[in-house]
C-alpha cells in the first residue's frame, strides 16, 4: 500500500504494531483507496468506525425527507461522512427567506429546486456520494416506495401531516426513523423502531394524533433561530451515522430536548403506548389509507 503522506499521527494509529490496520484490507471484497484513506481519516482512527465502520457507511443508503432546515446539515454531514447513497425528497425551491437557516442553498441559487441545490453541494463536498434527488411531495401514494430502496430515514419537515404518514409508513417498512424538530429556540430529536417491539415506541406513542390547525405555529409564522437548525440537524446525522454503524446507545425510546436560550439538553425516556393506535396492542391504524386525504 502506498501512502499519500497523511499526517503523521494518522499514519502512526493505523499502521502501529498494536493497532489492526482496518483500513487496508476488510477482508471483504471492498478495500479502501489511498484518496479514502486520507478523505476519512479521522473516522478510521476511531476504534468505533475504522475501516469495516467506514466502509459500512460507504455501502449505506439513507433517504432525508426535506431539504430546508433539518434536512440541509443532515444532508452534508452525511455526504461528509461517506454515506454512500443520499436520497432527498422535496418539492420546493429555493427562496431567499431560506438561507438564514438552510445551508444547502446559496443566493445563486435562487429559484432552483431544492432537491437539485442539494445534489451540487454534495458533489462539491463529496463527489463520491451519490445523492438522488425526489423531487416530489410525499404522500400515501409514494412514501413506501420511496422508502423501499433505503436502510434508514431522516424526518426533515416541517409540518404534522408529514410527520405522521412518514412514522406510519417507517412502522410498516420496518424502517428506522430518526425524526426532528424545532421552533424559536427550542428542538427535539427522536429515533424511532416500533417494529422492533420491546420498548421501542414510535411517534404516535408520544403524540397519538396531529393537534387541531393554528394550535402550534409553522416557522414561518412562529420564526426559528437560523443555528438551531444546524443544532438539531446535525444531532439527527449523529444518531443515524450511530444507527447505520450500531454503535454508542440508541435514542431509541427517549426524547432528546434543546433549548437554545438556557443552552440546556433533556433526555426524556419514552415508553411504548399498549394503546397507540398503530404499534400498541390492538392497533386501529393497519394501512396507510387514513392518510389519503
Amino acid at each position: 500500500m502506498v501512502w499519500d503522506q497523511p499526517e503523521p499521527w494518522v499514519k502512526i494509529n493505523l499502521m502501529s504494531k498494536n493497532r489492526t490496520p482496518k483500513s487496508i484490507n476488510t477482508g471483504g471484497p471492498t478495500v479502501l483507496t489511498d484518496a479514502q484513506i486520507q478523505r476519512y481519516a479521522r473516522h478510521i482512527v476511531l476504534p468505533e468506525v475504522g475501516g469495516n465502520g467506514q466502509i459500512k457507511l460507504m455501502e449505506s443508503k439513507v433517504l432525508v425527507v426535506g431539504a430546508g432546515g433539518l434536512g440541509s446539515p443532515s444532508v452534508m454531514y452525511l455526504a461528509a461522512a461517506g454515506v454512500g447513497k443520499i436520497g432527498v425528497v422535496d418539492d420546493d425551491i429555493v427562496e431567499i427567506s431560506n438561507l438564514q437557516r438552510q445551508i444547502l442553498h446559496t443566493t445563486t441559487r435562487l429559484g432552483m429546486n431544492k432537491v437539485d441545490s442539494a445534489d451540487q453541494a454534495v458533489k462539491q463536498l463529496n463527489p463520491e456520494v451519490e445523492l438522488v434527488p425526489h423531487y416530489a411531495r410525499l404522500n400515501a401514494d409514494n412514501v413506501q416506495r420511496l422508502l423501499s430502496d433505503y436502510d434508514l430515514i431522516i424526518d426533515g419537515t416541517d409540518n404534522f401531516s408529514t410527520r405522521f404518514l412518514l412514522n406510519d409508513a417507517c412502522y410498516f417498512s420496518s424502517k428506522t426513523l430518526v425524526s426532528g424538530a424545532i421552533l424559536g429556540f427550542e428542538g427535539q430529536v427522536a429515533t424511532y423502531k416500533p417494529y422492533l417491539g420491546n420498548r421501542n415506541p414510535c411517534y404516535r406513542c408520544i403524540f397519538p394524533a396531529p393537534p387541531p390547525p393554528g394550535l402550534i405555529p409553522s416557522c414561518a409564522e412562529g420564526g426559528v433561530f437560523g443555528v438551531l437548525a444546524g443544532v438539531i440537524g446535525s444531532t439527527q446525522s449523529l444518531e443515524a451515522l450511530k444507527e447505520l454503524l450500531g454503535i454508542g446507545t440508541t435514542l431509541s425510546g427517549y426524547l432528546l430536548i434543546y433549548d437554545g436560550l438556557d443552552t440546556n439538553w433533556r433526555k426524556v425516556k419514552v415508553r411504548p403506548d399498549p394503546k397507540c393506535p398503530l404499534c400498541g396492542t390492538a392497533p386501529s391504524i393497519k394501512d396507510l389509507s387514513g392518510h389519503t386525504q
